[in-house]
């Protein structure tokens, strides 16, 4: 296709899907313009690659920023991947509307898709490129390709397969849309829905089965903020870890208690719900590196995790303080 018949487009682009969606729309279109939320992490890459193509990229405020691009661009679509605002139906009947989401549409439409279908223990993810229409994640479906979740597999390695078939796909898809392809209807009567998640809903709780523990913390690598316990009050993030297949039987049994550590190898192991799970690396508060899990967990009589116990003892130290600032207070009164 010459550069002349190249259709112009709009991206919004956040996330960790952003820039192999600019790589594939750049290779079929003519990008026009990016729009990016101003809470989203420096992008270097993707910017990089549009300064070089005289691409402009700018900071959405708000919507009404996309509308006036669409009435001066005149694009012949707006892509959109990873940006999880709604636009709404005023906007969307501008221009054709293209959406990237990865999840195997009509099921796990939402958010946090790849994280939660680790997390569920599902056993296929996906990307489905379909129309936007006023309805969550709903429009007929252009393109849509499953991938297996193997045992070992993290939001991390999921994302690079299927940011590469996002590449590979959209700029063709987006063409084809442009040009009639009107694709096929979802079966709403199917559809699923996954909720937004935060970081605090990493806590991980080790009375939890091993398996679903070893899924959150594969669920949530980065770019994610992690699968995190405690450890003498201090937040830890578990960076890597697997279940321990041949472990002890443990009759009694703490939940989160540390009953091994290898300070040669650097795991330590952990009792969980109904197994152990051995942990290689570990991300303590303050650091911006992983380390080795025996570096910092140092004793099989640690306890990971905040008890009842450990919150009161917390609650008392503090309410002594605060006595004790009081009557300081007073004293120089």
């Amino acid at each position: 296709m010459t550069e002349q018949l190249q259709p112009d487009v709009v991206l919004l682009a956040d996330g960790p899907t952003g820039f192999a969606a600019l790589r594939s729309l750049a290779a079929h279109c003519r990008v026009v313009q990016i729009f990016r939320r101003p809470d989203q992490p420096d992008a270097s890459a993707l910017r990089a690659f549009a300064n070089n193509r005289g691409i402009p990229v700018a900071t959405m405020q708000d919507l009404n920023q996309l509308q006036k691009a669409i009435a001066e661009l005149r694009p012949a679509a707006v892509v959109i991947s990873s940006f999880d605002r709604i636009i709404p139906p005023q906007i969307l009947a501008l221009c054709r509307f293209v959406n990237v989401h990865y999840s195997l549409l009509p099921h796990y439409r939402g958010r946090a898709n790849v994280n939660w279908a680790i997390i569920n223990g599902e056993t296929t993810a996906g990307i489905s490129i379909h129309l936007v229409i006023p309805e969550l994640d709903g429009g007929n479906l252009l393109f849509q390709q499953a991938i297996p979740i193997g045992a070992n597999d993290t939001v991390t390695s999921l994302y690079e397969r299927l940011n590469a078939i996002q590449e590979r796909e959209l700029g063709g898809v987006v063409v084809r849309a442009i040009t009639g392809y009107q694709g096929t209807s979802q079966d709403t009567d199917d559809a699923s829905y996954g909720c937004a998640r935060v970081p605090e809903d990493g806590e991980i709780d080790w009375r939890q089965p091993t398996d679903t523990i070893d899924r959150l913390i594969r669920g949530l690598t980065p770019p994610f903020p992690g699968a995190f316990t405690h450890l003498d009050g201090q937040r830890l993030i578990i960076t890597s870890a697997s279940p321990r297949l041949d472990a002890p039987c443990y009759i009694g049994r703490v939940p989160g208690r540390i009953v091994g550590r290898s300070p040669s190898e650097g795991w330590v192991d952990v009792l969980t719900g109904d197994g152990v799970l051995r942990m290689f690396s570990v991300l303590p508060a303050n650091s911006e590196q992983p380390c080795a899990a025996a570096s910092v967990i140092g004793s099989t009589r640690a306890t990971l995790g905040l008890s009842r116990l450990d919150l009161f003892r917390r609650i008392v130290a503090l309410e002594d303080r605060l006595a004790s600032l009081e009557r300081l207070k007073c004293a120089h009164e």
